[in-house]
């Protein structure tokens, strides 16, 4: 196959991995928002468990038509990889609950320097002056569509602290396990998923309580709340795939970076299907300067030493392999 040929079809996937992940988000979002909103199911933490359980039939259907092989994820990693996504979970919850809206989105744009610090860190990474510009615009355009209110206490800033922090390195580890063994995005969803399900339909209900003062075995399950909750597992299934898809393809900055353009998606369905009140010069402002960075971001990191891996081994039984290549 010719290189423009191969390059083709890579950039047709990555839009595809991309497209997937940001409809699937962006729907479980407005399905979550509207159960909620009217059905009163205020139970995140457990309804996220209810998600693993989706996917982990998923993953069980897929392996018996063969769709994944047999692979070894050894305990140590598939618990640090649990434990991060677990707090990256209830972390979000609890900061939302105990911070404004500002200091929350706040919480959530310092993500971006925190996986970038990462990818330096155990990476080795190598960013362009261009680059790390254009991530600097996204966050500024981003913060100037989101961030309103901004009050800071000790328990909300030790929330969003654990939150930034377990979910970067969660998602780190989504690419860096990957990588390391060699899993693809159904292999590693087939050994996590089982073990978050089981945890969190454990720890789900206790932490829903602790942050709703509501019982989920005392909610009225009715038809259509019932019916949103099975939409909402089964969109969840795209989501966790996509996003595993996503980091595996790129790595988690790109991740992070891209993905603010599902916040620039909601705020626009939002206006569109609740009212234009939101909408002002500022946000419209916002949005311009994040899409923008995001272009921006796309073609610096593209090009040569936009962002680079130095050579380094990564070990895995007695195999090394030297990386010094475009990520």
């Amino acid at each position: 196959m010719a290189p423009s040929s191969k390059a083709d079809k890579k950039a047709a996937g990555d839009v595809a991995a991309w497209m997937f992940n940001v409809v699937t988000s962006v729907g479980i979002i407005i399905v979550n928002k509207a159960l909620m909103a009217n059905y009163g199911f205020f139970f995140a933490t457990t309804l996220t468990g209810m998600h693993f359980v989706t996917t982990t039939l998923m993953t069980i259907v897929l392996r018996w038509l063969g769709y994944i092989q047999s692979s070894h994820l050894p305990l140590p990693d598939l618990l640090k990889f649990v434990l991060f996504a677990n707090f990256s979970i209830v972390g979000m919850n609890i900061s939302l609950m105990w911070n404004s809206v500002g200091f929350y989105q706040i919480a959530k744009l310092s993500m971006i320097p925190v996986s970038c610090l990462l990818e330096v860190a155990f990476d080795k990474i190598r960013y362009s002056r261009d680059t790390k510009l254009s991530i600097v615009v996204v966050l500024l355009g981003v913060a100037v569509c989101t961030v309103t209110d901004v009050s800071v206490n000790t328990k909300g800033f030790v929330a969003a602290f654990v939150a930034v922090w377990s979910t970067a390195l969660q998602q780190y580890y989504v690419h860096y396990l990957q990588r390391k063994y060699s899993l693809s995005s159904f292999n590693l969803l087939g050994h996590t998923a089982p073990v978050q399900a089981g945890s969190l339909l454990i720890l789900g209900p206790l932490v829903d309580y602790w942050l709703t003062n509501k019982r989920i075995d005392h909610f009225a399950f009715t038809f259509p709340s019932s019916a949103f909750i099975i939409l909402s597992c089964t969109i969840a299934v795209g989501t966790n795939l996509s996003q595993f898809i996503c980091i595996g393809r790129f790595t988690a900055v790109s991740f992070q970076v891209i993905g603010h353009m599902k916040t620039i998606l909601v705020l626009i369905l939002g206006f569109l299907f609740f009212g234009k009140e939101g909408l002002n010069i500022q946000v419209v402002v916002g949005m311009i300067i994040a899409v923008f960075g995001m272009i921006w971001y796309g073609n610096a990191s593209s090009k040569p030493g936009g962002k680079e891996r130095r050579s380094h081994s990564i070990k895995h039984g007695s195999d090394s392999s030297q990386l010094d290549d475009k990520v």
